[in-house]
């Protein structure tokens, strides 16, 4: 009989709904907590916040008592600690912020807690923001910008400081521990006095949770702001100005982290202006922020429109330059050659620049990925892209160990993601992007920690019951298997059916004009240059389809270390998933499941319209567990989702066919619109765009 009260409590339960939530806690939620006693010895600003966060989260036995202490430990890196059962040591207070958060997210996602020694895989794990001054953000997808809302608006109020301090726990709770409050297309004018003073006002709230603050800068700065008539690097009078500016910098920001600079890449400024190298000019910068312990990350993003392929243009421009860098100076690289495409192989810059510190460079607001529209969990990318086996120490030289600091000595080591958080109330435009940016701190701290495992914790996190302890049994059952269980596969397959759907089989970069959003394979208007053209990309014909960079094309293959090279030079031992990215394929060569290439594209793309039409019933099968508003949201772009799968699927499948000139399988389902439909639909899109 109590089973059955239990059963029918818990049904009673479901079918209520729970507590409506906008996202805006994100995975911080509010829960009802146990009575804990924390002590510390020593007492600091973020010490004090390591312990409010105990005793406003803890989930353990009632009474516990937690001892915090800072103390020296060979085992332990900058920001590592120790924990057990009833105390968190560190050599550093935000060792036990971080620490602190650790014990409430085991206790929140039922992990168990034993003795162990925990060290971030990387020293500095920096959010990218792409902020304009005006307050716009460069491929935001979530609202303006959080620190910035124009030129006359520098006062900072009381809820620029509350945003502020939430944005900081958030990060500190996944041990991100920098932040680049600007651009990297970076405005002179971050430079001037009043600019700087909100700067320091932003940094003085990160300050206590353990984030230092930087800045993107315009390279050509002495000129535009500072009166000069160069920028030359090896100009005096230039080096003496990055001095002053970098001396005024740090009168208001002791701790200011430093600089990431672009330059001379899509027509921004640099060295290479003056006739001179990205090596004088990062040193140059370098020179004046040593003094201080800054650094420069410079990136590595450079191409120019030549008949070179672009993919190989980075490598051939920084190697040359290794070891001409000084030792704070990091050289920031994307995650693959092009530009955050749904799937890239490695740069081959990851472990080829050995006497140079070198940085992933990961996009966590979704460009070339449905932006804040499409479902789509990012981990499992990254969780490839960080395995990924470069051989450049022999087997085991994984981009990770390439960029930790384990292969290579190096003083720094350094990750970045590209930040995707605005305005809006759940920061980030879509509930399911919040899980991106989680996933970027929890991998910047572990990059051995599985996609799985962090899918598991988030959605714990972010969309549990908050029922109290004498509810939770049977409801938690149901939860875990009708919810968790299903929601989770779901973000797991959520990448791999984008790259279905949009770019499948090495294609790359495919996108219409309008605003890397929808499918444009055709779009080649005249007099535009090649490399910002699809057709350059995917190179359709008669013949077949993809971009030759074996020897008897670009050669871009021979960048890698062998016995990889060897690998992708040859089309049949080539992984399938970068086969168009590599070779130029004939439309009947056979794939390793008997298809045709051509029928092997159709069935791809087809896999991925019915995996975004699954996510869209597993998502409808979840509206009891879930409060109403993020329900209906989620539901709504996951409609919208739904559609632009249908016509990338389309779009594709009917431009591709005028070359390979084969029916569509016939047992797949047939295109939904019509060739002509879809151009006329991407001219519309262009024209409003313009």
């Amino acid at each position: 009989m109590i089973k059955l009260l239990t059963a029918l409590f818990a049904f009673v339960l479901l079918s209520t709904g729970v507590n409506a939530e906008n996202g805006h806690q994100l995975w911080l939620r509010a829960k009802s907590t146990i009575p804990v006693e924390v002590r510390c010895s020593k007492k600091s600003p973020t010490i004090n916040i390591a312990i409010n966060e105990l005793k406003n989260g803890w989930q353990g036995k009632a009474g516990q008592v937690i001892e915090l202490k800072i103390l020296k430990d060979k085992l332990l890196k900058e920001d590592g600690f120790r924990l057990s059962e009833n105390s968190i040591q560190a050599k550093t207070d935000a060792g036990l912020l971080y620490g602190a958060f650790e014990i409430l997210r085991r206790q929140q996602t039922g992990e168990s807690l034993t003795e162990e020694v925990i060290n971030p895989s990387y020293n500095l794990r920096l959010l990218n923001h792409w902020d304009n001054l005006d307050g716009s953000v460069e491929r935001g997808y979530a609202g303006r910008s959080i620190f910035w809302r124009g030129i006359d608006l520098l006062k900072v109020s009381a809820g620029d400081i509350q945003l502020w301090t939430e944005y900081a726990r958030a990060n500190a709770s996944v041990g991100i521990n920098a932040t680049v409050l600007n651009n990297v297309n970076a405005s002179p004018t971050v430079l001037t006095k009043p600019v700087l003073e909100r700067a320091k006002a932003v940094a003085d709230v990160l300050r206590p949770y353990g984030i230092k603050t930087y800045l993107a800068v315009n390279f050509a700065s002495p000129e535009v702001i500072g009166g000069l008539e160069t920028a030359d690097p090896l100009n005096p009078e230039v080096q003496a100005w990055w001095k002053e500016k970098v001396k005024e910098i740090y009168d208001l920001i002791p701790d200011f982290g430093g600089f990431l600079v672009k330059a001379n890449s899509e027509g921004q400024p640099g060295p290479q202006n003056f006739g001179r190298t990205h090596a004088d000019g990062a040193n140059m910068m370098a020179e004046a922020l040593e003094p201080y312990n800054g650094i420069v990350m410079w990136r590595a993003f450079v191409y120019d429109p030549s008949d070179e392929d672009r993919a190989k243009q980075a490598y051939n421009e920084f190697m040359p330059l290794d070891g001409q860098f000084h030792e704070n100076v990091i050289i920031q690289v994307k995650n693959g050659p092009i530009d955050f495409q749904p799937r890239e192989p490695f740069s081959p810059l990851f472990g080829a620049m050995k006497q140079t510190t070198v940085m992933p460079e990961l996009q966590v607001t979704m460009e070339y990925l449905g932006q804040s529209v499409h479902l789509v969990f990012l981990a499992p990318m990254w969780e490839e892209f960080l395995k990924s086996e470069t051989w450049q120490e022999g087997a085991g030289s994984t981009v990770a160990r390439c960029t930790d600091g384990s292969l290579f000595n190096q003083k720094y080591s350094a990750i970045a993601g590209v930040a995707n958080i605005g305005l809006d109330a759940n920061w980030c435009g879509h509930d399911f992007a919040q899980a991106n940016w989680y996933a970027f701190g929890r991998q910047a701290w572990n990059h051995s920690i599985t996609s799985a495992q962090i899918a598991d914790e988030w959605l714990k996190l972010t969309f549990s019951p908050q029922n109290s302890a004498e509810e939770t049994s049977a409801y938690d059952l149901e939860w875990n298997l009708s919810f968790l269980q299903p929601v989770k596969q779901m973000m797991l397959n959520s990448h791999e059916a984008t790259v279905n759907y949009m770019m499948p089989l090495g294609l790359h970069h495919i996108f219409s004009a309008h605003a890397h959003y929808g499918p444009g394979p055709w779009w080649a208007p005249e007099g535009m240059r090649p490399d910002w053209t699809p057709p350059y990309y995917h190179q359709a014909d008669t013949f077949g389809i993809g971009f030759d960079r074996t020897a008897s094309g670009s050669d871009a293959i021979r960048q890698y270390h062998e016995p990889l090279a060897s690998q992708l030079a040859d089309v049949n031992t080539c992984p399938e998933a970068f086969l168009l990215w590599f070779h130029h394929v004939s439309w009947n060569h056979e794939m390793k499941n008997g298809r045709t290439l051509w029928n092997g594209l159709c069935y791809r793309y087809d896999e991925g319209v019915k995996q975004v039409r699954d996510f869209q019933r597993i998502w409808d099968k979840a509206e009891r567990f879930v409060d109403a508003e993020r329900f209906a949201a989620i539901q709504h772009k996951l409609t919208k989702h739904s559609l632009d799968a249908q016509e990338w699927k389309d779009a594709c499948l009917l431009y591709f066919q005028q070359f390979s000139k084969q029916p569509i399988p016939y047992e797949l389902e047939r295109p939904l619109y019509n060739l002509d439909e879809l151009l006329e639909r991407d001219e519309q899109r262009v024209r409003q765009s313009e």
